[in-house]
């Protein structure tokens, strides 16, 4: 039995490059990946959810050796020889294409797409090895949060198959404001978003709690923290896979002076 898993990553690949402002993020992730292997087996493959791929339809990575994408801009050169070649897993994806279509979302394959930094980067802070088959799946263009709930419930029974689920988004994501001026004002609208967060998630009623995540334009601060939300729905999606599983663990991060945090379900 495998967890759900929500991650915040961001900064591109500075996590990897040890940039100073993302030391409390890495040593987050070393937490995370010491929790993962000291309570689950390895599983047998990975399906992330990545905030780095929209498309309509719905698609899934099919490539039996899915290249990267270095899907960032400016950074040093080493951040684009950055190498995590795990093996595909395209029967698994087409599993994932006829899950989301029984429930109403039309789904494509992409075997020509490589995988995202949404998918690198976390992969290679908790899965360095790069051995366990992964792919990702986009994504909806719209960004509907209903629907985003939706896909993570299309997903639901993986875990059980010793499928690993991995949201791969932010739960800050205003661009603006992590790289400007740092003070307190910002500070605490993102601390309120983050608190909504964790109150929403450890709501015990399944029904509220997807009622809250569909209506999170409501939350403290909501549109400050995301003036656009797709950094936040792959957390929809986990939310989705998880059903009434119930939240388990919790990590919080300083990065680039904003807090963020993971979440995980199992």
């Amino acid at each position: 039995m495998q967890p759900i898993l929500f991650v915040s990553q961001g900064g591109g690949p500075l996590p990897i490059l040890n940039h100073p402002s993302h030391s409390d993020m890495l040593r987050a992730f070393a937490e995370i990946r010491d929790y993962l292997h000291a309570h689950f087996a390895k599983p047998d493959a990975i399906v992330y959810v990545s905030a780095h791929w929209e498309r309509e339809p719905v698609a899934i990575t099919s490539a039996a050796t899915p290249e990267l994408f270095y899907d960032y801009y400016n950074f040093p050169p080493e951040s684009y020889s950055l190498k995590y070649p795990v093996p595909g897993a395209p029967k698994l994806a087409a599993d994932l294409q006829q899950r989301l279509e029984a429930v109403g979302i039309e789904a494509v394959l992409d075997d020509s797409r490589g995988l995202d930094h949404g998918v690198f980067i976390p992969g290679l802070l908790l899965h360095p090895d790069a051995d366990i088959p992964t792919l990702q799946i986009s994504l909806q263009k719209g960004l509907s949060a209903e629907r985003h709930l939706k896909i993570g419930e299309a997903l639901q029974g993986l875990a059980a198959e010793n499928i690993l689920i991995i949201g791969s988004g932010y739960s800050f994501h205003n661009m603006q404001t992590f790289f400007g001026p740092d003070n307190a004002n910002d500070n605490a609208k993102n601390q309120a978003f983050e608190d909504w967060i964790l109150t929403t998630l450890a709501e015990p009623d399944n029904a509220a709690r997807q009622h809250q995540l569909i209506n999170w334009e409501e939350a403290p601060h909501a549109r400050f923290c995301h003036p656009r939300e797709e950094h936040l729905l792959p957390l929809h999606a986990c939310v989705g896979a998880a059903g009434d599983t119930p939240l388990q663990r919790s990590w919080s991060f300083t990065a680039l002076n904003k807090r963020g945090s993971c979440h995980l379900w199992k």
